[in-house]
């Protein structure tokens, strides 16, 4: 009882501690934490009510009992047109559907198209979003401009662009019957708009260096998540791998950049928002692997999460009164308006790879491409800028290539030796 006020008085001291800049820390309203709980008390608006309806209408039994026309629509969000056989619910089969017959030169083609439009929306949106969140806008000779700083809007601006891409493709194009309660969204939704928050707010308080990092060593949480959420196992060359390729990405990233500008050391706060990053975008990825037990489409699952996020972010804005704010922002700096337009035509077409390759091919997959995109963020940015890599840059992604390789040997290897089991017996399962 006495630890939860006195943390409370010490906050304001961190937020003006932690940073000499005015433009970040001037007010409880620009603290960081302050802003997550009013974030956090919209979504709540919204979740509290929706899980005691979804209460109320379980509890009475209301897909029995029910009628009248808003019947489809409550079966749809609350129950679901599909239950799941009872050997899918002991976490025993794999969350996605993986074909048995495809060809290895099948496999290698889609994991090659996979990779490569993760690459190109997510580097371009990685430029994009530190232009957005570090430099200013209006700047002249005589004003020095302002920078933007509501990140839940660029949240925002992002999933709306993709709900409408995914509805418009679920609309004229055949898709199998869909069978997961709505509300199972929600999880995946809230946990994708915290996770994209905190990893643009964090850019408010580290370097992008720094944040790159931090993205290259997740594969190991999202394993460690796959096993709480999902009831994976894996192998010990899976966490060899994965521990290979944190470590040589962040030789490469620590390697790359040795002369930080003072201004962009890393704080306290910083520290805190990669973690919250790395902890809900773990689950997210997790969740999502889980629900393809459903049999929907990557297209379905985009639809669904984008519905649940487009209704938190624009109900806490709405509430916060800043989407009026963000939008007059946008009037006045038209450069600003075309880089959230880009920013979010790259995360729309990046949710498309996204729930493709964790369908395909898991969850840690999906974070393998991904922290291999962070070296090649940075290796882009050596081209632009003129940075140089150092021996020990280069052996980090020396590292990350060859662990990448025996990643893939060792799976072809397994899947070799489970089609010799007998039929009785069967293999850890992997992702």
């Amino acid at each position: 009882r006495l630890c939860i006020p006195l943390v409370l008085a010490s906050l304001p001291a961190m937020a003006a501690g932690e940073d000499d800049s005015p433009a970040l820390q001037d007010a409880w309203g620009d603290f960081w934490l302050f802003r997550f709980f009013v974030n956090a008390a919209g979504y709540a608006s919204i979740v509290v009510p929706g899980f005691l309806l979804i209460h109320y209408f379980k509890r009475k039994n209301y897909l029995e009992t029910g009628r009248g026309i808003c019947f489809p629509v409550i079966k749809s969000c609350v129950f679901g047109s599909e239950v799941k056989s009872a050997h899918q619910e002991d976490g025993s089969l794999p969350a996605r559907a993986e074909p048995t017959e495809s060809s290895t030169a099948r496999q290698v083609f889609k994991l090659l198209f996979c990779a490569a439009g993760l690459q190109a929306s997510y580097l371009t949106w990685g430029v994009l979003q530190e232009r957005v969140m570090t430099r200013t806008y209006g700047a002249t000779d005589t004003d020095p401009g302002e920078k933007f700083k509501d990140s839940q809007f660029l949240v925002f601006m992002n999933r709306i662009l993709a709900f409408t891409v995914a509805g418009l493709y679920c609309a004229l194009t055949k898709q199998p019957r869909h069978g997961a309660p709505m509300y199972k969204y929600s999880f995946a939704s809230l946990s994708n708009i915290l996770s994209s928050w905190c990893q643009y707010e964090a850019l408010k308080y580290i370097s992008f260096p720094t944040q790159v990092l931090a993205k290259a060593s997740k594969v190991i949480p999202v394993m460690m998540m796959g096993k709480l959420v999902s009831r994976k196992s894996y192998e010990y060359w899976e966490y060899l791998t994965a521990a290979l390729i944190s470590v040589g990405v962040s030789m490469f990233l620590l390697s790359s950049a040795p002369n930080r500008h003072v201004s962009t050391v890393t704080t306290f706060s910083g520290v805190v928002l990669l973690a919250g990053y790395i902890i809900f975008d773990s689950f997210t990825s997790n969740w999502q692997d889980a629900l393809f037990t459903y049999k929907m489409s990557p297209v379905q699952m985009m639809f669904g999460v984008n519905v649940f996020s487009c209704l938190f972010t624009v109900g806490s804005l709405l509430e916060q009164g800043a989407l009026l704010e963000s939008v007059r922002f946008m009037a006045r700096h038209s450069e600003f308006t075309a880089h959230a337009v880009l920013l979010s035509v790259c995360s729309a077409c990046g949710q498309l790879f996204i729930f493709y390759t964790i369908n395909q091919f898991g969850a840690a997959v999906f974070t393998i491409i991904m922290t291999l995109r962070q070296a090649f963020a940075i290796l882009l940015s050596c081209l632009i800028y003129g940075h140089t890599v150092t021996v020990v840059g280069g052996l980090g992604v020396a590292v990350v290539f060859v662990a990448l390789f025996l990643r893939v040997y060792a799976r072809s290897r397994m899947k070799k030796r489970s089609k010799k089991l007998p039929p009785g017996e069967s293999p850890v399962q992997k992702v």
